[in-house]
Order: structure tokens, then C-alpha cells, then sequence
């Protein structure tokens, strides 16, 4: 083993060479090769240790070559969404706002496949209090804690419960259509998630509204593992009651009880996310044509357009 990994647990040892074509003996060879394809980028200003470059290699199923795709990608989007990537700050009162209403949070149990499960409740937020670049940006801390310290999420993936509770047409109105193209563009092209499924419960009768925002611009794979509940009974098909907080009839607890070793968990990431600033791309100096935010995510006139055409 690689001396700067942690050691997986047999069970995601199992998976990792079964879904993931993992090989240990092979690993050390991977990720030497990875980080040296970063040192001839001269474009790019990058973390290079061991963990950081097999969880990208994990990801992206051991291909060099998407991984590298993948690493260039990440960086890049730092770089290009700065709204998303600067001032990066658990106890920013807006974010610390967000944590206090239970807008997010990963449960701490994963699934019978080993999959961590992530919670949305946009209707906690009062719509006057947040924009859709401090929402994305929390998302994206969550995301990036998961990258460092959460095997099972980058082993086994990871589903979304996307609860749309008390949320109104102001909600959907945070969403700029720019906004979400940038989002989901850094969330599918950035990051080595392997994404499971997302489930809609307590949708409202316009919940189009904001579901029609999303599902267009998910990549195929991704938008037939959307699930649609009619009830809150049928998410008990898919996620056993001890890990579920009592909201959603399981009997883990209260979600506040649930939840909160994730936010200590993230408050504690502090230094971490702010060290991180300084890493991202200098596109003067890629080799080739650089990309710029119109390459990566488009016009928003266009987008603006298309969208409500």
C-alpha cells in the first residue's frame, strides 16, 4: 500500500477492486504516474499527495486518462467559478445560517451498499436570506470534505435525498439559470463522484419550477436515477429506518441529533478550505488554447433563452 492512504476497511476492499478495478500492487505505479502528468502541467497548481490523487483515480475507475481529465477539470472550475471556491468559511454567518436551518447535512450511516446519503431541505431557507452562489458554495465545502475524508461516498457513491418541504416559487426564484449551469457543470465534469441516485420527496405542485432548472442539464446516466416519491412511505424501499431521522419515519433520531457530527465535522475543515484558496489553474500558461468561462459554461443570454423557450 501507497504509505500516504488510508487503509479501507475490508468491506470497501471488496468493492474497490470488484467496481472500481482497484489493484494494490498497481496503485503505488498510478499514482506516481498521475503526479508526474501534474508537474509537466504548467498550467496547473495542485495538491499532489497520495490520498488526494487515488480518490481521483477511485473515481474515475483507475483510467489514467480520465483521471487526469478529471483533475484538470477540478482545478480548472476553481479557477473559473470563483464564487463558488473563494471565502470559503464555515462560520461565515450566511453559511453558519444555512447549517442552523438544517438546509444540509450527510447522515451518518450509510446504506445497505455502502453509499452515503446527503439531505437537502431547501424549504428551511427563507429565500431573502441566501443566494444561489453561497448555497452552491456550501455544497461544494460539502463536496470537498467528502473528497478528503469519506471513503465510502468515493468507493461505494453516494444518493441524495432532495426534500422540497415548504419550499415556494421564491425558492426556485434563487436559482439563476447561470447559476445552475455552472453548478452542475462543476458538479458532473470536477468532481469523482459516483453518483447513485437523487430522490424528491415532498415535491410540491410546482415543483417543476425547480426540478425543470436541474434535470436538463443532467448527462443521461445521471437523470435515469432520478426517483420522484409520491409519499414519504417509499423512501423506506431504498433506505432502511435506522439510518433515516425520524422526518422521514426512520428511527435514527431527531435530524438535528442526526446531523450534527456533520457539521462539527465540517467546522473543523475550516483551515483546510482556506489553505486551499491558492491552488487552482494560471490558464496563461496551459499548454494550448486556455479556457475561459464562456468555454465552460456557455453564454448565460443563450442559456436564459433556452430555458425559458
Amino acid at each position: 500500500m501507497s504509505s500516504g492512504i488510508r487503509p479501507l476497511s475490508p468491506q470497501l476492499e471488496v468493492v474497490a477492486k470488484k467496481e472500481l478495478g482497484e489493484e494494490p500492487k498497481r496503485r503505488a505505479k498510478d499514482i506516481q504516474h498521475i503526479r508526474d502528468w501534474m508537474k509537466k502541467q504548467p498550467h496547473l497548481k495542485a495538491r499532489t499527495d497520495d490520498q488526494w490523487i487515488v480518490t481521483f483515480l477511485r473515481g474515475c475507475k483507475f483510467s489514467l486518462q480520465r483521471t487526469k481529465e478529471k483533475l484538470d477539470m477540478y482545478y480548472t472550475m476553481k479557477t473559473a467559478a470563483p464564487e463558488f471556491y473563494k471565502n470559503r468559511d464555515p462560520f461565515d454567518p450566511k453559511i453558519q445560517y444555512m447549517l442552523d436551518a438544517g438546509f444540509i447535512s450527510y447522515l451518518p450511516k450509510v446504506d445497505k451498499e455502502g453509499r452515503r446519503i446527503t439531505v437537502l431541505r431547501l424549504g428551511r431557507l427563507d429565500p431573502k436570506k441566501v443566494t444561489a452562489d453561497y448555497l452552491f458554495r456550501l455544497l461544494f465545502m460539502g463536496g470537498d470534505l467528502s473528497l478528503n475524508e469519506d471513503d465510502s461516498a468515493i468507493v461505494c457513491g453516494a444518493s441524495v435525498i432532495l426534500d422540497l418541504k415548504d419550499t415556494t416559487l421564491a425558492h426556485a426564484a434563487i436559482f439563476t439559470p447561470s447559476a445552475v449551469k455552472k453548478s452542475m457543470a462543476v458538479y458532473q465534469d470536477a468532481y469523482p463522484f459516483r453518483p447513485k441516485a437523487i430522490h424528491f420527496v415532498n415535491t410540491p405542485s410546482f415543483s417543476e419550477a425547480i426540478t425543470g432548472l436541474f434535470l436538463p442539464l443532467m448527462k443521461p446516466k445521471l437523470r435515469k436515477r432520478v426517483v420522484i416519491h409520491s409519499k414519504l412511505e417509499t423512501l423506506l424501499k431504498h433506505f432502511s429506518k435506522d439510518m433515516l431521522p425520524d422526518i422521514y419515519g426512520g428511527t435514527a433520531g431527531t435530524f438535528e441529533e442526526v446531523t450534527a457530527p456533520w457539521r462539527k465535522q465540517l467546522e473543523n475543515f475550516a483551515e483546510y478550505l482556506k489553505e486551499d484558496e491558492k491552488y487552482g489553474t494560471e490558464e496563461s500558461k496551459r499548454m494550448g488554447k486556455p479556457k475561459t468561462r464562456s468555454d465552460l459554461f456557455g453564454v448565460e443570454g443563450s442559456f436564459r433563452q433556452l430555458v425559458v423557450d
